[in-house]
């Protein structure tokens, strides 16, 4: 037999980073095969995880809203943030999730739109995992088109009464904060919509659990309904008016998104060259035949590219040089190309490939949802399409 070779040294993928960035990688790495591999199985079959005992062990590893400057923050590059996206990701789609909203989205959301006050009061305890947010944007009729959101926020004297739900929401039925937007001007459209960070100890804030998941089992998906919610003129985030706000929010958990997609597609493809290795068909390894390997070689090219166009953007974007739409091409290229292979491995494994006791299964069904959220495909194709032809097509 040759000497074997892995996606990463067929592509010398270690050279584009730095040490610390590789530190970082392999730290989240380990405690991934400690701490999520020998569990996420039964997490997923059982769908149920224990998110409060994970934050803390997160925050210990210093991933929660590592990318962030200050208030208990790591500070780390954006590129170090990715590569921690796609190890755990690697681990399962909803451990990255959990990771994502907290970081990417609730804690980005006040440090970038926040008041001092709010910042001060929500960030460290977050960043400790004291704390976990969610994140309320999407409705039920009203995801690809947020602006469209029926949630509204009417003013009262001094406070803002919030009516409405939100749907889809990772982490709502354990978090102590949310950041939940809202129209407060209906004749302003869009432009009224604006951010508030709500308690969930609020009387008149509910947050059901969403059951019967066929995806993202290891994630707590929940809707979040709003009953006359009171809350003072501060709870506003100030810095935020109109989209502007959240998709702000959006563009920084595409970012891990486009880390993650892949990692699930390289544990993958590990997954299927040691399968291959090692089971016999007509007296010899699956690995030594032709079909097997063309499946392997096309789906190896496709991980290492996705690793290149992720530390591409993971550069532009520590520059302050990303745009949207290279988000969009990053996220639009990793995740479609990750369910794919995901796929293309269960294939591989036969049988044995439908059952939790090898990953493609779940991570292929957990991909379904990372395809959607933060943005459709199609979303992603008429954003891409916008900036190659300057026309909008969306509506």
């Amino acid at each position: 037999m040759a000497e074997t070779r892995t996606v990463t040294q067929l592509f010398a993928l270690d050279t584009l980073l730095t040490e610390e960035e590789i530190a970082i990688r392999d730290t989240v790495r380990k405690f991934t095969a400690a701490r999520i591999r020998p569990h996420v199985a039964q997490w997923f079959d059982e769908a149920q995880i224990p998110v409060r005992e994970l934050a803390k062990e997160l925050s210990g590893l210093g991933v929660l809203g590592m990318h962030l400057e200050g208030y208990g923050c790591a500070g780390t590059s954006a590129t170090a943030y990715g590569l921690a996206c796609l190890e755990l990701e690697a681990a399962d789609s909803g451990i990255r999730s959990l990771v994502s909203v907290q970081g990417s989205l609730a804690m980005f959301a006040i440090h970038h739109w926040g008041s001092e006050e709010q910042k001060e009061h929500w960030l460290p305890r977050m960043a400790a995992g004291d704390a976990i947010g969610c994140f309320g944007l999407t409705e039920s009729d009203f995801g690809s088109d947020p602006g469209g959101m029926r949630t509204r926020a009417v003013r009262d004297g001094d406070d803002w009464v919030l009516n409405g739900a939100k749907m889809w929401i990772t982490n709502g039925s354990v978090a102590d904060v949310a950041v939940v937007w809202a129209n407060t001007d209906l004749e302003e459209g869009s432009r009224g919509i604006r951010g508030f960070v709500v308690p969930t100890d609020t009387p008149g804030f509910s947050a059901p659990e969403i059951k019967n998941k066929m995806s993202l089992r290891a994630s707590v998906t929940s809707e979040l309904v709003l009953e006359d919610v009171r809350l003072p003129a501060s709870a506003m985030l100030p810095k935020a008016a109109g989209l502007r706000g959240p998709l702000s929010c959006l563009n920084e958990a595409r970012f891990g998104i486009i880390f993650g997609a892949i990692g699930a597609a390289r544990d993958c493809l590990e997954t299927a060259v040691d399968y291959a290795q090692t089971r016999l068909v007509f007296d010899k390894p699956l690995a030594a035949y032709q079909l097997t390997q063309a499946k392997l070689a096309d789906m190896a090219l496709e991980v290492g590219k996705g690793h290149l166009l992720a530390y591409q953007l993971g550069r532009l974007k520590d520059a302050g040089e990303v745009e949207p739409a290279q988000v969009s091409l990053g996220k639009l290229n990793n995740c479609r190309e990750a369910i794919k292979i995901a796929r293309e491995c269960r294939t591989i494994l036969g049988a044995n490939g439908i059952t939790l006791e090898y990953p493609p299964i779940r991570h292929a069904n957990n991909l379904e949802s990372v395809l959607t959220y933060e943005g459709t495909a199609e979303v992603h194709q008429l954003q891409i399409g916008r900036a190659l032809t300057g026309a909008s097509a969306f509506r």
